[in-house]
């Protein structure tokens, strides 16, 4: 139980080390990415949104900055900002590929 206690003090304090940086991109979801065109929805942020609210879970938010693409913690959010262009504050967890989102605002 002590060792249990000490691992996850330690994990809480390896995060607690990792500064908060600023990633901008575009608000999608994790099936179309980049391309919405094969969904037939328009306009994109409408099939954003769709994907997100009729995947069961399976899909999520996610920020797309050219190259890369990050889950979002934040869930709920980012619906507003759906296909838009966007600044993310926040902790990115390079091993998982999820951002822990502290502010999303618009970027345009």
């Amino acid at each position: 139980m002590k060792l249990a206690l000490l691992a996850l003090a330690a994990s809480a304090a390896l995060l607690a080390q990792q500064p908060a940086r600023t990633y901008t991109g575009v608000i999608t979801d994790t099936m179309c990415g980049a391309d919405h065109a094969h969904m037939g929805i328009t306009p994109a942020g409408k099939c954003v949104r769709e994907c997100v609210q009729s995947g069961g879970g399976r899909w999520k938010y996610a920020l797309l900055d050219g190259r890369k693409m990050y889950v979002l913690s934040d869930q709920q959010t980012p619906e507003k900002y759906a296909a838009r262009k966007v600044r993310v504050t926040g902790v990115l967890y390079e091993k998982t590929g999820v951002l822990k989102v502290d502010r999303i605002e618009a970027a345009e």
